[in-house]
């Protein structure tokens, strides 16, 4: 794909090389070097003209998965690249560490790309996490693309549920501190779990995201990528 920007400090520690970290320990103190780096002010980029959904989809009882990046043109939803990666995860589940199984994956499906996305819309947290620093947030710095997370459901914090109208809010706080926003995508239906991952602020975040849901309840990026990914992981599988 054309070059991205890439920050220093997070090149440092690629996906790959020797200092990618192997361990928690490893992992945790990356996590405190690069957190310093999220910006989470501003409007972002504009104009918005390609957003991409990350997800990754696992075989059952594997460490086998299946990593797509999907483009979508940012105004009429269609989507206008997909790139997929198959492989293991190689690094343990641990609580909070969870972007350390995906994000090597997902950068290779990422640099599969032909053209540059705007912005990153993850299936996962950015700063709607126990350190301040999901998913979201390492993609966002390590590519220095504008990024977001989106749970289905709240990883950490409280919130009160926001009224039942498309559109409506309320702040999803952890330890005093508002780390992400409940957002009822569809009038009637379970808000998704909003935070910002690097380069823009929440309420721009927000508008993104209902813009990016006119039908359903999570943004068409997700439910793109979700299918590119469980159908990538389903082939594999069956012709094993």
């Amino acid at each position: 794909m054309p070059t991205i920007p890439n920050s220093p400090t997070a090149a440092a520690s690629t996906p790959g090389d020797q200092s990618w970290p192997t361990t928690a320990e490893e992992a945790r103190a990356l996590q405190d070097r690069l957190r310093p780096l999220v910006d989470a002010t501003g409007s972002g980029p504009s104009p918005v003209r390609r957003v991409a959904g990350l997800d990754v989809a696992y075989a059952e009882g594997s460490d086998r998965l299946a990593a797509a990046v999907v483009v979508l043109d940012a105004v009429t939803l269609a989507v206008l690249e997909c790139s997929v990666v198959r492989g293991r995860a190689q690094f343990p589940y641990v609580p909070g560490l969870f972007a350390f199984r995906e994000l090597p994956s997902l950068l290779t499906a990422l640099d599969g790309l032909s053209t540059a996305p705007d912005l990153l819309v993850c299936d996962g947290q950015g700063l709607a996490h126990p350190r301040r620093f999901g998913l979201a947030c390492h993609i966002g710095v390590h590519t220095g693309i504008a990024s977001i997370g989106v749970g289905k459901t709240a990883f950490v914090g409280t919130y009160d549920p926001p009224a039942a109208d498309r559109g409506a809010v309320s702040d999803l706080v952890l330890d005093g501190e508002t780390v992400g926003a409940v957002l009822r995508t569809q009038a009637g239906v379970k808000p998704v779990f909003v935070s910002v991952g690097h380069g823009l602020d929440l309420a721009t975040a927000c508008r993104h995201v209902l813009a990016l849901s006119p039908r359903y309840r999570l943004p068409e990026t997700t439910r793109a990528a979700d299918r590119a990914c469980r159908q990538a992981l389903a082939g594999e599988l069956a012709a094993d």
